[in-house]
């Protein structure tokens, strides 16, 4: 019998490379997404569509349980659903922890709870690295986010785990890259024009997944029915900053860029302003204060022994070709 999955936040980079890689394996796929998102990224006939109502607890079981009498359960779910940037920070926790407490309650209390639950969270829920010594973060560090985006997260992850039984698989992966991705396109772009802006000047230790490694490990994951597990996601190397700028720039083809160094008290004054004037368009802003620290950290590598232990994780896709692959991509669409 052919198996049935939900991915959450479909319409989105990362959710919409996992619906991709779950009709190429096979799976009966449902792509939550709200009725105003953009399907550009969803345009394959076999993706079948579900609105869920992440809000009220009480309507979300009652649909939950209405779609299992007319199509039966999901075997897994992939939870990506949420937000990066907000208007006001008390959004984070709305729609990264409320919504995700009550979808896992409704899913509870419907008897619709799947065989895994996969929870996108991020690197950015631990909080700051070592920046003494630069080691890895270790998969037993006790978490200390330090962005409202990070501390929503870590409230959600919280909350699955307290939950008897529920069959949780936690990803907190680095920085995800590839071909549809919009961040680092801007990065890139700038290197296009022979710019490139950083900001502090201490050294800065960058990770980063290809987005193609990512959905393999949440498939590798449920095939292998772990569950209640949680684990780093990497390549599992570190570069500085200026490597990877340094990859860019070479990738691009272009001989001279310079390359600008901002000192971070400037920096961080530029985004209370962002945020500010956010504020004040009614608009969620790229660049705010919680942007500010994720820029100022100094150390962004994670040990991924875990996953390569337990979920045989190999990366099949180490930086300098990911970079390549997605330059070769945004070009093709116009988009560089």
């Amino acid at each position: 019998m052919q198996k049935k999955i939900l991915i959450t936040g479909a319409s989105g980079f990362i959710g919409a490379s996992i619906v991709a890689k779950a009709l190429e394996l096979g799976y009966e796929t449902w792509a939550g997404v709200r009725a105003s998102s953009n399907r550009d990224m969803l345009q394959d006939k076999r993706i079948k569509f579900i609105d869920l109502n992440y809000f009220n607890t009480c309507m979300l079981t009652d649909e939950l349980a209405s779609f299992a009498n007319k199509n039966g359960k999901f075997d897994a779910i992939v939870h990506v659903a949420g937000i990066t940037k907000a208007i006001h920070k008390s959004d984070f926790d709305t729609i990264n922890f409320d919504y995700t407490k009550n979808f896992a309650d409704a899913l509870v209390d419907a008897d619709m709870v799947p065989n895994t639950f996969v929870f996108m969270s991020s690197l950015g829920a631990i909080g700051v690295g070592d920046e003494i010594n630069y080691a890895p973060m270790q998969s037993d560090r006790t978490p200390n986010p330090n962005t409202a985006y990070g501390k929503s997260k870590l409230l959600a992850e919280n909350y699955l785990k307290g939950i008897p039984n529920f069959p949780y698989v936690i990803l907190r992966p680095t920085g995800v890259y590839g071909p549809n991705d919009k961040d680092y396109l801007i990065l890139m772009k700038a290197v296009k024009k022979g710019i490139n802006v950083g900001a502090g000047f201490k050294k800065q230790v960058l990770s980063f997944i290809y987005v193609d490694d990512l959905t393999d490990i949440v498939f590798t994951a449920i095939s292998k029915g772990i569950v209640r597990k949680e684990y780093f996601v990497s390549d599992g190397c570190a570069y500085t900053d200026d490597e990877f700028n340094k990859i860019v720039q070479i990738a691009l083809n272009k001989k001279r860029v310079v390359r600008l160094k901002i000192p971070l008290f400037i920096v961080k004054a530029a985004s209370v302003v962002s945020e500010k004037m956010g504020e004040l368009l009614n608009q969620s802003v790229t660049f705010n204060t919680d942007k500010y620290k994720i820029m100022k950290q100094r150390n962004w590598a994670c040990d991924i022994t875990p996953l390569q232990k337990e979920l045989d994780f190999t990366p099949k896709v180490q930086l300098k070709e990911g970079v390549e692959k997605t330059i070769a991509w945004y070009k093709e669409k116009g988009w560089l």
